[in-house]
Order: C-alpha cells, then sequence, then structure tokens
C-alpha cells in the first residue's frame, strides 16, 4: 500500500476560461472534491478542486493554477492523486484497486497463477486480470472465485471457473 492513491485523471480543457473535464475514479463520481487537495503523481503540482456541474462523461472542475484554456489542455491525461489517510476507511472485504494490484495470486492449492496486473468492471462485476506464466486469466472478483486476500501477506488465493477450452 502506498500513501497516496489515484482518483481520477484530467481528461482535458471543458470551455475556454481554463475549466478542466474530470474523470473520477472513486465510488460517487463527486466524492474526488472531497479528499482535499490533489496532487500529480510525481507530486510536483498540487490542485485544489472546486466542482463546477456534471458534464458528459465526466465531472466539470476548475483547478487552483488553472485559469486559461492552455493550460487546461496542456494537463490532459494527468491523474490525480490522494493522500490515503483522506480516503475513507474501508469495511471488511472492501479494498481499493490500487492495494490489490501487483498482489500474487495462487490457486486453492498454492500454485502460482500470476500477479495481478488490473481490475476491471465492465458494470458486471470487477474482474481481476492477472498475469503468469502461462498468460492473462480472467477471474470474477467474487467470493466464490476469490476466497482470500490476505494483503499483510500480499497475497490472493483464487479457485478460478473451469474454461470451457
Amino acid at each position: 500500500m502506498t500513501d497516496k492513491t489515484c482518483v481520477g485523471a484530467i481528461a482535458g480543457a471543458f470551455g475556454v476560461r481554463g475549466e478542466v473535464r474530470l474523470k473520477s475514479f472513486c465510488t460517487t463520481a463527486e466524492d474526488i472534491a472531497t479528499y482535499g487537495t490533489l496532487t500529480t503523481e510525481d507530486g510536483a503540482r498540487r490542485f485544489a478542486v472546486t466542482l463546477t456541474r456534471p458534464v458528459n462523461g465526466g465531472l466539470g472542475a476548475r483547478l487552483s493554477g488553472v485559469e486559461t484554456k492552455e493550460q487546461a489542455d496542456a494537463l490532459r491525461g494527468v491523474t490525480l492523486w490522494a493522500d490515503r489517510a483522506a480516503l475513507p476507511a474501508l469495511g471488511d472485504d472492501e479494498f481499493y484497486h490500487a492495494d490489490l494490484i501487483g498482489l500474487e495470486v495462487v490457486d486453492t492449492g498454492g500454485a502460482s497463477l500470476g500477479r495481478v496486473r488490473a481490475i476491471h468492471d465492465h458494470g458486471a462485476g470487477d474482474i481481476l486480470e492477472i498475469h503468469g506464466q502461462s498468460g492473462t486469466l480472467l477471474v470474477p472478483f467474487t467470493r466464490a472465485a476469490v476466497p482470500t486476500v490476505d494483503l499483510s501477506a500480499r497475497r490472493i488465493v483464487a479457485d478460478p471457473p473451469e474454461s470451457d477450452e
């Protein structure tokens, strides 16, 4: 676990007065403005975020220090990071995606399946993308398919569904 977590990205300028279009990675999109000052991944820039309106594909926002369309356009693709301490505490069996990426995944017999490279959510629930020696494995992130997540040991136990191949 790191001391910062990615909570969104700047999708580009919105309008001509320095407003940006934000893509929020938060469960409730508007929460991105509640975590205090956000930084770039390298910590070189800091932004206070003020949401202005919902926009197609995200949120309109003002970022401190961004006054022109050109400044806003220059930030396209920049990710925004919040201090971990500002994020809400999670309950049992809840995890931040950032905490799962990179974890070793083993099957119920202890054989390595690989490491979590990404978590995808296409609407029907999260899917772990696991990369190992035998290629890419997609496993639904459900209690049946992933009975154990041990963050302290940095390990996941998975029981992937049988393949039809």
